[in-house]
């Protein structure tokens, strides 16, 4: 499987010959090369997570391609096609496998609501538990993106997160709410929080990939 991470939270893995769309959101630009897509998975409604514009385009260039989500979203973009999915719900994708997990956006603040979240495992090896801490209970992953930055992140809280999930392998996203200066300071932390149970930690930049 080869992951490559875009800007701030929207990723795109390929295997089988076919690839697979994650959270295109308001902070990333526009994608092109997205041969043989055969879905987009969006982790919950807010908008650095999905656009209209986004998903126009998208579906100009690749008519018809699934969408799945969870219920919030599927309000928040009810003039699309949405395929609802829950924590507990495997579904294949073309060739990809997935499984859902969690169920809730990390609290922000009490005075705002939470709404509906899904991690996303892939393949039985990548994991992205999108804007929440949600553990993927009784799985292996091969390969974790970690939030690294966010209003609802405390980084001690994702060194925490990371050091429950035991990736063998980690890279951070979310973080374009991150300076230069921010953002490589939680890298070294979840580079520390991977290590300490044997995995390795990559820095990823925008339109960079790893192969796993």
């Amino acid at each position: 499987m080869r992951i490559t991470k875009h800007e701030h939270a929207s990723l795109r893995l390929e295997a089988h010959g076919q690839t697979l769309l994650i959270d295109p959101g308001s902070y990333t630009l526009p994608l092109d090369g997205l041969a043989h897509l055969v879905g987009i998975v969006i982790t919950h409604e807010h908008a650095d997570h999905w656009t209209p514009e986004h998903l126009d385009r998208i579906l100009r260039d690749a008519p018809g391609t699934p969408i799945l989500a969870p219920e919030g979203v599927a309000r928040a973009a009810s003039g699309y096609d949405i395929t609802v999915v829950a924590p507990g719900d495997t579904v294949q994708v073309g060739d990809f496998s997935l499984r859902f997990f969690g169920g809730r956006h990390a609290e922000i603040h009490s005075s705002l609501p939470i709404v509906d979240n899904v991690g996303v495992l892939v393949d039985d090896e990548f994991y992205y538990p999108g804007d929440s801490y949600a553990v993927p209970e009784g799985v292996e992953v091969g390969t974790l993106a970690a939030p690294l930055g966010a209003p609802w992140l405390k980084i001690g809280e994702a060194m925490d997160y990371v050091l429950a999930v035991k990736p063998r392998r980690a890279f951070g996203t979310h973080d374009m709410t991150l300076s230069v200066i921010g953002a490589n300071m939680h890298r070294g932390r979840l580079q520390w929080a991977t290590e300490q149970n044997g995995g390795e930690f990559f820095e990823l930049a925008p339109g960079d990939s790893i192969e796993v």
